[in-house]
């Protein structure tokens, strides 16, 4: 975990050596879960190691949720001045580097909000995928949901 760490950190050095701006070029979507889910998807489309995401205390969140459950290798949030953004390490398996996350899906929508209690939370691809939920016990995967016993909002799915 250090190792992949010091590389991070490496890589965010070199990153800002060359164009230093990229952090202050960061603006405010105003449905930051779907940007922040749209930049994993193309990152991981365009085979990207690491993908930088504007920080909120929601896709801090996600982050957490994400590494828990092993779909990314680490995250890190820099914070410069007023602007801060989490960097991802995605995660890659074989040669061929393919994506640990094949599909990433938003739910719920500002203009569309998309509820479940929690004994008829659903199941993604039959269990193999996953859920992240809002609860008032915090986000968590449809799993924990259905173990603790909350519902709430459904924000995305991934597989």
């Amino acid at each position: 975990m250090k190792k992949l760490t010091l590389c991070l950190k490496h890589l965010v050095c070199l990153s800002l050596q060359n164009n230093f701006k990229f952090l202050e070029k960061i603006k405010m979507k105003t449905d930051t879960i779907a940007d922040m889910l749209t930049r994993i998807r193309n990152a991981n489309l365009a085979k990207h190691q690491i993908v930088q995401i504007p920080s909120t205390k929601v896709t801090r969140n996600i982050a957490q949720v994400l590494f828990k459950e092993g779909l990314i290798n680490s995250f890190e949030e820099l914070k410069n001045g007023l602007n801060s953004s989490i960097l991802l390490s995605l995660k890659y398996s074989g040669k061929d580097r393919v994506p640990s996350i094949t599909k990433i899906q938003r739910i719920s929508k500002p203009g569309l909000r998309v509820y479940s209690g929690a004994k008829k939370m659903p199941r993604v691809l039959g269990g193999f995928g996953t859920a992240i939920v809002s609860t008032s016990r915090g986000l968590m995967t449809d799993q924990e949901a259905r173990k603790v016993g909350v519902g709430g909002e459904l924000l995305c799915y991934i597989w």
